[in-house]
Order: C-alpha cells, then structure tokens, then sequence
C-alpha cells in the first residue's frame, strides 16, 4: 500500500482538515501523532431531533424532500464550530432498513426520525423478489439526494452515503427476527439462501455510491463520519444479539469477512453486551482495523465497566471508537493507554471542547 495522499478539500468550515485525516489514519493504525481523535457528537443523535418543515401530506413526503433534507443541514453549518475530528458531513438517509427496501421494492414506514420495513419474505418462492433494481424508487432518492448534496456543497461540507445493512442484518430485515432466528433450527439451507441474496447487491451499489462521490473527489465516509481517502466501510450484525455464537459463526462471519475484503478501511459497529459475545471471531479478522463499541444505556453505562473489554480489544491490535460523557474524560484517560482510543463525546460548547482538546494533547 502506497503513502497516503493527504491531499485537502479546501473546506473552509474545517481549515484544520488535513491535520484531522492524520490523526484519523495515526488512528486507524492503532497510532498517535499529537493527540486521540476526538469527536464532538453523541451515538445516534441524528435520531435524536425531530425537524420541522410545512406542506407534507406524511412523513415520507418528509423524508423524501430532497431540497428540504439537505438544506436543512446547509443552514446548520455556520452553528456549529467543527472542532476537533467533527467534520461538517452530510449523508442522504432513509433509515437503516434502506439497503432491504431497495432490493425488494417493499415499502418503507416512516415516523419523525427513524423508518422501518415489514417482513417481505415470508416463504421460498419469495426470494425471487430480491435483487437491485436500480429503478427502484429508495435507491434512485438516495441516488437524487446524493447528486444534489454535491451540487450544493461548495466547499463548505463533505458529502458521504448512506446507511447500508446487508448480509444478514439484511435477512433479519425482510424475514422478521423471530422467523429467522427459528429458520436457523429449522431451515438452514433457506438461510443461507436468503442471507446470500441479502449480499449480492452490496458491492454494486457501494461501487456506484463511491464512485459518484469520488467524481466529485469526495471521502469515503457514512454516518459515523469518520473519513477516508480510500473506501471505508461499517459492517455490523445486530442480530447477532439474539443469536448463539456457532449460528453467527456459520450465518453471520462469512459474510463479514467477504465485506471488508472490498474496502480499505473497516469499522465494525459492535452495537451492545449482546453483539460483544462474538467479539472473538471479530478480533481475528485482519482487515477489520476498528470496534466501535456502543455500551448501551441504563445498567450498561457507565464507560468505565467497560474498560477491561476496551482493553482487551486493544490488546488484539484493533483500534475502538468509545462514547464518553465529557464527566468521565479524567477517569478514563487515567485507567487507559491512549494509543487505537477515539473518543465520541456530546460536548455542544465550544469552549469546553477546546478544554478537552488540551487536555487530550497531554495524554500519552
């Protein structure tokens, strides 16, 4: 693999984002060139906000307001500081159930901040339907959001893609969670049928997502807005909460591992104690270079039970993105080495956040 071209989009949002994609690569090396990575947002929170607008007939006429959808965020910009590795990015998003929407042409439900699908593949005759149609309308609003996010960009935010499940997160989606988690006793061929199907579309439509932005001479980077210049992917597999270890070694792992082949650069979205007992297998793939560990909440906060398991996925030589509250920043730094940590923390005052940055410059 050649040196990295570090080469600057000239944002002028973000005059510091050259120094931002070292420490970002320092990172994915499991490096530190002056300091951790730090983010200034919270898991999830742009689920967090319901927006408001006029004229809609429903929520997906909402939704699917392309001019409406990214103006919105255009007209954030100037509020926020982008301090630290907070990169103004926007990413077209219709929920996390895209990717089996358009491989179906099954209908999306939309509420205020999220959407969700019906199960679509109720027996085997069923998995004729699957396939990329790129008629299909989710895919062509993705497609039209993400053209127009690039015609209006200007220098001012980065354009990434959208949220994309395949593989068996995929399955769950269109079967329904406890028909799959049953078809696992009782139907494995099917499974592998159905879970099969839920992959062939994914490097297709990544291919065609990259290759849009990149014309544009844009970063691979999605909802976690942690960029690169080569291609960067989230695999995940949240139905591995639900399932034993040897069904996710056998549905599951297979695809994981042909995903990442794709893609330079691999942050595996570990979502929950549940999807943590597979954890293992996921350490031993070599082109997985990051966990982002999601605690939960509740009994799983706060960060500092976690520490061990942040540690032990250190000591595999993976790096690990970690929610923190901006509370516990000094026991945390205190109990860990810094080298692979990059902190996710919801810290809306600028002068806080500059607090932090030096304190973080001081942790070695």
């Amino acid at each position: 693999m050649g040196e990295t071209n570090f080469y600057d989009l000239d944002l002028e949002t973000k005059p510091d984002f050259v120094q931002c994609m070292k420490r970002i690569y320092a990172w994915y090396d499991g490096e530190i060139i002056d300091r951790v990575p730090v983010r200034f947002s919270a898991h999830n929170e742009e689920y967090d906000k319901a927006d408001k607008g006029g004229g809609w007939k429903n929520f997906r006429d909402k939704w699917f307001d392309t001019e409406y959808q990214v103006n919105q965020f255009i007209s954030a910009l100037d509020s926020h500081p982008w301090l630290g590795e907070t990169f103004p990015m926007y990413y077209p998003n219709l929920g996390p159930n895209f990717f089996a929407a358009a491989i179906t042409d099954s209908e999306l439900e939309f509420g205020e901040v999220t959407s969700w699908g019906k199960p679509q593949i109720l027996k085997e005759d069923d998995l004729e339907q699957i396939a990329f149609r790129r008629g299909n309308s989710y895919y062509q609003k993705i497609i039209e959001m993400t053209k127009y996010a690039l015609e209006r960009c200007d220098n001012r935010f980065m354009v990434g893609y959208t949220d994309m499940h395949p593989s068996l997160d995929c399955a769950d989606a269109l079967r329904g969670t406890e028909e799959l988690c049953m078809d696992m006793f009782d139907a494995e061929e099917f499974v592998i049928a159905l879970t099969e199907k839920c992959f062939q579309a994914f490097f297709p439509m990544m291919d065609e997502f990259h290759s849009l932005l990149k014309s544009k001479n844009q970063l691979s980077v999605s909802w976690m807005n942690i960029p690169s210049y080569e291609s960067m992917h989230i695999p995940s597999c949240d139905l591995g909460a639900m399932i034993s270890r040897d069904f996710f070694n056998q549905f599951s792992l297979p695809y994981i591992k042909k995903e990442v082949k794709h893609f330079r650069h691999n942050i595996f979205h570990l979502d929950g104690k549940g999807v943590a007992n597979h954890v293992d297998e996921l350490l031993k793939i070599e082109e997985i270079q990051a966990i982002q560990w999601v605690q939960g909440v509740g009994d799983d906060k706060p960060i500092m039970q976690w520490v061990d398991f942040i540690k032990k996925i250190q000591g595999a030589g993976k790096s690990i993105v970690v929610d923190l509250e901006p509370e516990e920043l000094e026991p945390f730094m205190d109990a860990m080495d810094p080298r692979g940590i990059y902190l996710c923390i919801p810290e809306k005052e600028p002068e806080q956040q500059r607090r932090i940055m030096d304190r973080l410059m001081k942790w070695k």
